[in-house]
């Protein structure tokens, strides 16, 4: 028996060429999930838009004019029917501060500095009140984001409806003097600021 080898220039037996490659598949299900992901992406993109135009708007209410300051004549004086000034409007939130003892707790580590807080809901929706939406400017304009757990009388985590108020400790690390607090709905709300008394 003679061993035959095939002419030179072919391959041989179970060595030939590789089989052609299969042609890719586009798989229906990555090219929806892809797709949905983009409107998601989408979405959450306009929605941060939409809360940072938003949350900068100014109150559109038209103001009345400051009363101009009456003139030295001899005119005549408002007759008594007259109608009365409407009242201020009152604000949507009224934050209120003063200095307070720090109440420590096992957390707490150091010095801290404490400001007695009470914010109202004038508006007519409910909002949200956390310690963590609140910052402490000390007498040398340095800010102080509020320490979690480390004051026993701690703000709550509340959510306030129309009418309601809330009050708590915010708490800072390190000794200082505190000159204000500022207190905004959410993370990206407008600040509504307090003197400490």
């Amino acid at each position: 028996m003679s061993q035959q080898f095939p002419p030179p220039g072919q391959p041989q037996p179970g060595h030939g060429y590789p089989p052609p490659p299969q042609p890719k598949k586009n798989s229906a299900g990555k090219i929806i999930g892809f797709g949905c992901l983009g409107i998601v992406g989408l979405f959450v993109l306009l929605a941060i838009a939409g809360a940072l135009i938003g949350g900068g708007k100014e109150d559109k209410t038209p103001k009345e004019p400051a009363a101009a300051a009456p003139a030295a004549s001899s005119a005549p004086a408002k007759a008594p029917d007259a109608k009365p000034a409407e009242p201020e409007k009152k604000a949507d939130v009224v934050v209120t501060a003063k200095k307070a003892e720090f109440k420590k707790t096992i957390l707490a580590q150091g010095d801290y500095t404490s400001v007695s807080v009470t914010v109202t809901n004038n508006s007519s929706k409910a909002i949200n009140v956390n310690p963590l939406y609140f910052a402490i400017t000390d007498t040398n304009g340095t800010k102080h984001n509020a320490e979690l757990g480390v004051d026993k009388d701690q703000i709550g985590t509340v959510e306030l409806a129309p009418g309601e108020n809330v009050t708590g400790a915010i708490t800072g690390k390190g000794a200082f003097t505190a000159k204000t607090v500022a207190y905004t709905d959410g993370l990206i709300g407008k600040a509504v600021r307090a003197d400490v008394s």
